[in-house]
């Protein structure tokens, strides 16, 4: 068995990704935008290259990113706020190209519950996506570019709401007022379950599937982010009264019922 995967984007998620299966055995390539974390990644062991991917072409060595490599896992969020959108969906078939000519045959496509717009109620992954967004219209888009490759064995992977330790969006919240939506339930996982998942697709061999990664835990937004902003120490965030939508509950069936992972990290 190859045992050499690709991550582009070593960030918030890869770089831990990584260096949780480099201790499970795994060779990995990753990727950064920054010269200055080269060294970073090649500290715990990763073969670091500079890449950095546009709407016109994919900068650094590419060809050598994917050298020999099986399988690639693909962590780059569109990037759609501020003075500098980007067309994400061009980027994606750019790099999509780059790996249909590569030894890649597998890849873990890392997209966003975004996809599911303003549906109300449960939602699973047989819920039509309806993306409401222009990053979730964007992501729908591109995640069909691969899924749609005969090429390769495509698994997609639609995270909530990302948080660890050293990430939670109470930090941004706390002292907001008026806010909306406080009655809507909160569809977040952590990141440490993030990687869990991935860990499970590549020892079991779950290729061309798609998994919604949400921690099976709702409350509604106005309790929870209350309660963190009390754990913490915060100031309290406030919401305006507003029972106009019930919102979106995303459930991840087809991990705990189909493929019998569960999601255990607590979202503190």
């Amino acid at each position: 068995m190859n045992k050499k995967i690709a991550i582009l984007g070593c960030g918030w998620l890869g770089l831990p990704l990584a260096e949780s299966l480099i201790k499970n055995g795994y060779t990995i390539n990753g990727s950064t935008t920054s010269k200055e974390k080269l060294n970073d990644l090649t500290q715990i062991g990763i073969n670091a290259f500079l890449i950095t991917l546009t709407e016109e072409k994919l900068d650094g060595d590419i060809t050598g990113f994917f050298m020999d490599v099986s399988i690639a896992i693909i962590n780059v969020p569109p990037k759609l706020r501020g003075e500098h959108k980007e067309n994400y969906v061009k980027k994606m078939q750019l790099l999509h190209n780059a790996i249909v000519q590569s030894s890649v045959k597998k890849v873990v496509f890392v997209s966003s519950t975004a996809v599911y717009g303003e549906a109300e109620g449960k939602v699973t992954e047989e819920t039509l996506p309806e993306p409401t967004t222009e990053s979730g219209i964007q992501m729908l888009k591109a995640e069909a570019i691969f899924k749609n490759e005969s090429r390769i064995q495509t698994t997609i992977l639609r995270f909530g709401g990302l948080i660890s330790a050293d990430r939670h969006p109470i930090t941004i919240l706390s002292g907001r007022k008026n806010l909306s939506n406080g009655g809507h339930p909160i569809n977040l996982i952590h990141r440490t379950d993030c990687i869990k998942i991935i860990e499970a697709i590549l020892k079991n061999n779950w290729w061309n599937e798609l998994f919604n990664g949400v921690y099976p835990y709702h409350p509604i937004k106005k309790d929870y982010y209350t309660a963190e902003a009390r754990k913490r120490g915060l100031q309290l965030p406030d919401y305006k009264l507003d029972n106009s939508k019930k919102g979106k509950i995303v459930q991840s069936n087809r991990l705990i019922y189909v493929k019998k992972h569960l999601l255990t990290t607590t979202l503190t």
